[in-house]
């Protein structure tokens, strides 16, 4: 089925990776080859690649050490029949995540649960990462499309510096611009006006959360450096108190 033209997949594809915090994870069972499927959180990656916390104790990580291969079901939880509201299902091979990377999922992970500071130091609890072979997105009628990862991932070949930037700009922005936040979420979003934290930022937006709450804001042009994300996140402050 091909998508109307006012259709912009990969941008509704992100945005469903980059707010949704939970999701059905279908694995392939030890043994057998049967599908499981079973709830999990997710936070999502500076690409928007979906980031996992499981436990080895879990029957779905068994089955990832067993084979890697997975799929993963968002909705963007619409009122109403959640089947008239966007979904996602992604395919790809569930990486477990070591040194570095470890460390960067961790935070990432914990900004978007902080609850899960009570256990994310047990020893059977590891962070995985999805690493997307393809995604099928399910928007409504002429609204169905199959996407593969380049055109719905973030693109971070020259975002290095970003990158560096980023913790340090995300802890900013919670202990200095809590009003900038809110600003965002209600005059930017339309969102009712709530404690608006930054749970992350990439070349494309910010991820914001209140409570059980998700939030993005695209940027209007892609940021690159932690001097381009300051520039850009004062240009949206002032077009927001513009707004009034």
């Amino acid at each position: 089925m091909q998508p109307t033209p006012d259709f912009d997949p990969a941008r509704l594809a992100r945005s469903l990776l980059r707010r949704s915090r939970q999701g059905a994870l279908a694995t392939l069972a030890v043994g057998s080859g049967d599908p499981y499927c079973s709830l999990v959180n997710i936070a999502c990656d500076f690409d928007a690649s979906p980031i996992l916390l499981i436990s080895r104790l879990a029957l779905h990580t068994k089955n990832i050490l067993g084979d890697n291969r997975v799929s993963l079901m968002l909705d963007e939880r619409a009122a109403g029949d959640p089947l008239e509201g966007a979904r996602i299902m992604l395919a790809g091979r569930a990486v477990e995540a070591a040194g570095d990377q470890a460390e960067t999922l961790r935070r990432r992970y914990l900004g978007a649960h902080p609850s899960a500071e009570v256990f994310v130091d047990f020893k059977d609890f590891s962070f995985f990462r999805i690493v997307p072979s393809g995604a099928h997105l399910v928007a409504g009628f002429g609204r169905i499309i199959d996407l593969q990862p380049v055109q719905f991932l973030t693109d971070l070949g020259d975002a290095a510096g970003l990158l560096e930037a980023e913790q340090g700009a995300v802890e900013h922005m919670n202990e200095d611009h809590r009003e900038a936040m809110n600003l965002y979420a209600t005059r930017l979003l339309g969102a009712d006006s709530a404690d608006w934290t930054c749970t992350g930022c990439d070349p494309d937006g910010m991820d914001m959360q209140a409570g059980g709450l998700t939030l993005r804001l695209d940027f209007p042009e892609r940021v690159t450096s932690g001097g381009e994300l300051r520039k850009m996140l004062v240009r949206l402050a002032n077009e927001a108190r513009a707004k009034e």
